[in-house]
C-alpha cells in the first residue's frame, strides 16, 4: 500500500520498519506489566525482549533467504535491507526460543512462568507488526475476487501490482490479535504455568498452516509440492504445542493426586 511512510531528502522511514518498532514496544510493554504479576523484576523482562529482538530478527531474516535463495544470489547487498520487508516468523521464533532459553537459564528465572509471560506478549507484537508487511506488500495472498481482496499500486511494493489478491497480512494481524485475547483468557484461568505458552504454539501453528494457503508468494517446498516450509513448520508446531498442554495437564493431575493420597 505505502511501503514508504516519510521522506525527507535522504531520511526514509519504511512504515515496514515503523510498525515491527510499535510491536516490539507493545511486546515490552505488556510482558513488564504481566511480570509484576508474576513477581519477576520488569528489567529482567526487556532484557529479555531485547535479545528476543535481536535474535529473532536474524533468524526469521536468514529462513526469508534461505527459503529464497535465488533472490539473493545475484544481489548478496540485499540479504540486509531487511527494511523493505522480508523476514519468516518461524525462523525468528526458533532463535528467539533458544536466545530466551539460555537468558532463563543463566538468569535463573521461573521457565513456566516466563512463558507465559513471552506468549501473548509475542501474539500482540506479531499483530502489529503484520500490518507493516500489509504496507509493505511483502507476505500477500494469491488473486481473488472476494469484496475485501486488495490491490496494491504502490511501485515501491512487494506484492504483484494492479491485481485484486487475499489480504493475507490483514488475516495474520487479526488472528494473532484473536489469539491475543484468548491467551490472556487461558492464562488467567491457568493451574499449571507453563500451558499458556504450550496453548499458544498450538493455536498459531494451526492458524497459520490455514492462512499459508492464501498464500501467493514464493513459500518454498516442505513435502512433494503439497506443503510450504510454513505449513510444514507450523504443523510440527501445533504438534509440539499439544505435547506441552498434554504433559503439564498429566503433571497436574498428578500433583493433585498425590496431594489427595497425602491427605486420606
Amino acid at each position: 500500500m505505502h511501503p514508504v511512510l516519510i521522506q525527507f531528502g535522504s531520511i526514509t522511514l519504511y512504515t515496514y520498519g515503523l510498525f515491527v518498532g510499535l510491536g516490539f514496544l507493545a511486546a515490552v510493554g505488556f510482558a513488564g506489566k504481566q511480570s509484576r504479576q508474576y513477581g519477576i523484576v520488569k528489567e529482567e523482562m526487556t532484557d529479555l525482549f531485547f535479545l528476543i529482538l535481536i535474535s529473532s530478527i536474524i533468524g526469521a531474516r536468514a529462513l526469508y533467504v534461505i527459503v529464497n535463495f535465488n533472490e539473493f544470489a545475484s544481489d548478496p547487498i540485499s540479504v540486509f535491507k531487511i527494511w523493505n520487508g522480508g523476514l519468516v516468523f518461524y525462523g525468528g521464533f526458533i532463535t528467539a526460543l533458544i536466545t530466551a532459553l539460555i537468558f532463563v537459564q543463566k538468569k535463573r528465572l521461573p521457565l513456566g512462568k516466563t512463558a507465559d509471560i513471552i506468549a501473548p506478549s509475542i501474539a500482540l507484537g506479531h499483530a502489529i507488526g503484520r500490518i507493516g508487511c500489509f504496507f509493505a506488500g511483502c507476505c500477500y495472498g494469491e488473486q481473488c475476487d472476494l469484496p475485501w481482496a486488495v490491490t496494491f499500486k504502490d511501485p515501491a511494493s512487494l506484492a504483484p501490482l494492479n491485481i485484486a489478491l487475499h489480504p493475507t497480512q490483514i488475516y495474520e494481524a487479526i488472528s494473532n490479535f484473536i489469539l491475543f485475547l484468548i491467551l490472556i483468557a487461558i492464562d488467567k484461568k491457568k493451574k499449571i504455568d507453563g500451558i499458556t505458552f504450550g496453548f499458544y504454539v498450538f493455536f498459531y501453528g494451526i492458524l497459520r498452516t490455514f492462512i499459508e494457503t492464501f498464500r501467493g508468494d514464493p513459500r518454498g517446498d516442505f513435502i512433494l509440492n503439497f506443503l510450504s516450509t510454513s505449513q510444514g513448520i507450523g504443523i510440527s508446531m501445533s504438534i509440539v504445542g499439544l505435547c506441552i498442554v498434554v504433559y503439564l495437564s498429566k503433571c497436574k493431575k498428578n500433583v493433585a493426586g498425590k496431594k489427595q493420597n497425602g491427605r486420606n
